[in-house]
């Protein structure tokens, strides 16, 4: 987007002049263990300077500010892979440490943290400074609440892990400017096989602790492990891997001798063939051996404590006390509801039948698909393009807060398509070198209905998430450590709010446009339903596909593939309508005490101006917004 109200916020200027000191991180900074190029005792009299300046009496605002400098910094330098996300390059050719040995460095480095960060005196903070600290303090509790089931996670499954990671972070986020950054992506291949290890030693642990995913995934896992290595140099082949043909790619626009590009393809397909062939190829060996030992059934219930874990899951993704039932009551209520608005849409339209009828007819009329080829799948791009870029031209109407960012709308990569889901966002780079990306799985079709295109635009694209997470990267005036900060139930929360925002904004004038709006918003709530009733009530993967077919126009794949996702990640699903309603809630609260003074644009900004953001602190927050309100 083009017009902002913020300045581009480096990481330079948000760590160091924002606390009026150097410290050792910002993203124009060399890597830290860079030496300066001026001489040995000027830069002994730099060093000697900076630890005086650290020791000097500080107040608290300020040693507060240094905390969470550093505690970022820390975090970074643990990341290579962060590190990548962000636009930086200081371990430009590494993988993240996953070992077990890592994690309990973490969780001693989270309890030492969240020590310091009770004994700051708060009284001597202001507003926004106490905010901060709050949020920290609650992240690293949440964190460390996990970490007690740290082998419940699975850190295989079928929808979204390492197999698939490593070449979508490969091709999306590692950037090739330059040679050095050439040899880094080769460097990245050469690490895939340790990395690997460390993912095979995480799976025997879970295998001891009697913890699997399903059956089922096992065999997405293998055929999408399989899909990596498959054309050159694996084989002989007239098309290259997946992998090669992105190195290639990324080559070419670096003008290049033959010789320099040569030299460098040799190197990288060594790499595949020596790290990143044998590396997938036991993997799906190991795969392959625990897939004998899933225990039966689908649910987190069949794991050894399964039901505190799915607990701990709940309260991680909502934000939120409700336990089980309460969320699975809850969904089964708005499931009503949705039914009798999507009614309504039926008499618009003058459809003679009842709502199961409908359904089968939106799910079946060839009308609302565009076809199962190249031609259908470039014309849903670029239509699901042309409603960003209208909703983009209304924003300032409704927004104080406009980021600077771009946003591109592109179709999952074929390797990945088949486990995706059907659309997700990815943020773009701090530092403007690369655009947010809307994904949109164009695998089948018939999965992405042309009467839905309108409300996912809004929802993966502006005003949802690339209008939330473009504006909290650069955002000034907080810590960088609360712009990445996760709280899933605000962040897709808001993006279920703004589908139907805009609709308040004046979109979806086509009524099976705004069935579409329905239909997602039901979606979620059948979400509640499913996911509870699956990982609670122990309901079967087939339970749950029937469940949504009966009660939502989605079809079968559809239904398969969401199912199959919320198997793999439980309790993630229950975040999007939960917290949705909260900021329904919130809204409609600011709107009758603020009557004709409530304005779209003053609320927006109360709820993005902080980043991510816990829902009990988020109702806090709007809460003193509006007796600040009554009282002026």
């Amino acid at each position: 987007m083009k017009k902002s109200l913020f300045k581009h916020s480096q990481l330079c200027l948000a760590m160091g002049l924002a606390i009026g000191m150097t410290i050792g991180l910002s993203a124009c900074s060399p890597k830290p263990e860079t030496q300066s190029e001026a001489s040995p005792q000027g830069a002994q009299q730099e060093q000697k300077a900076v630890e005086e300046q650290r020791q000097a009496p500080k107040n608290e605002s300020m040693r507060l500010a240094q905390f969470f400098a550093d505690s970022f910094e820390e975090d970074l330098k643990r990341s290579p892979m962060g590190q990548s996300y962000l636009g930086i390059k200081w371990d430009y050719g590494k993988w993240d440490d996953v070992s077990p040995e890592a994690e309990t460095q973490l969780r001693e480095l989270m309890l030492k943290r969240l020590e310091l960060a009770q004994a700051f005196k708060r009284d001597e903070l202001n507003e926004q400074e106490k905010l901060s600290l709050q949020i920290y303090e609650a992240d690293l509790q949440r964190r460390l609440a996990n970490d007690e089931f740290r082998l419940h996670t699975y850190i295989m499954h079928q929808f979204r892990a390492w197999h698939t990671t490593v070449p979508s972070f490969l091709i999306n986020i590692h950037r090739i400017s330059s040679i050095e950054d050439a040899e880094a992506y080769i460097s990245r291949l050469e690490g895939v096989q340790p990395l690997f290890e460390q993912v095979f030693e995480q799976l025997k642990l879970r295998e001891n602790a009697g913890i699997f995913p399903p059956q089922w995934s096992y065999d997405q896992m293998i055929q999408a492990s399989n899909n990596v290595i498959q054309g050159n140099p694996f084989e002989e082949s007239n098309k290259d891997s997946t992998l090669l043909a992105d190195f290639k790619e990324k080559l070419d626009a670096l003008g290049l001798s033959n010789a320099e590009k040569g030299g460098l393809i040799a190197r990288a397909e060594q790499a595949l063939l020596e790290s990143v062939k044998p590396a997938y190829e036991e993997m799906m060996t190991v795969l392959l051996n625990q897939r004998m030992k899933s225990p039966d059934g689908d649910g987190v219930w069949r794991l050894p404590n399964g039901d505190s874990w799915y607990q701990n899951r709940l309260n991680w993704f909502t934000t939120t006390d409700l336990n089980a039932q309460e969320v699975h009551e809850l969904g089964l209520k708005h499931v009503q509801r949705i039914h009798n608005e999507m009614r309504n849409i039926m008499e618009q339209v003058n459809f003679e039948g009842d709502l199961q009828a409908f359904f089968k007819f939106m799910r079946e009329d060839d009308q609302f698909y565009y076809a199962n080829d190249e031609e259908g799948r470039n014309r849903y791009l670029t239509e699901a393009k042309a409603y960003i870029d209208m909703m983009e031209a209304k924003i300032p109407e409704y927004f104080g807060l406009i980021p600077q960012a771009d946003m591109i709308v592109k179709r999952v990569e074929a390797f990945r398509e088949q486990s995706a889901g059907k659309a997700f966002y990815q943020s773009p780079a701090k530092d403007g070198s690369r655009p947010g990306i809307y994904y949109a799985n164009l695998y089948d079709m018939r999965s992405m209905p042309t009467y839905q295109m309108e409300a996912l635009a809004y929802h993966e694209g502006i005003p949802g998430h690339h209008m939330q997470r473009a504006i909290t990267q650069e955002l000034e005036g907080i810590p960088e450590f609360q712009k990445y900060v996760s709280f899933t139930a605000y962040t897709e929360g808001w993006g279920l709010y703004t589908e139907e925002l805009a609709k308040d904004m004046g979109f979806y004038k086509d009524p099976y446009s705004d069935f579409g709006r329905l239909a997602m918003e039901l979606w979620r709530a059948c979400r509640l339903v499913v996911d509870t009733g699956i990982h609670e009530m122990k309901w079967s993967r087939d339970e749950a596909i029937a469940y949504l077919i009966e009660n939502t126009p989605n079809p079968e794949y559809d239904a398969v593939k969401a199912i199959e996702r919320y198997i793999a990640m439980p309790g993630q699903a229950t975040a999007y309508m939960v917290g949705k309603l909260k900021i329904m809630e919130l809204r409609e609260r600011a709107m009758q005490r603020l009557g004709d003074k409530f304005s779209y644009a003053d609320f927006h900004d109360q709820l993005l101006m902080h980043g991510p953001i816990p829902l009990n602190i988020l109702e806090e927050r709007i809460d003193a917004w509006l007796a600040e309100q009554a009282a002026s």
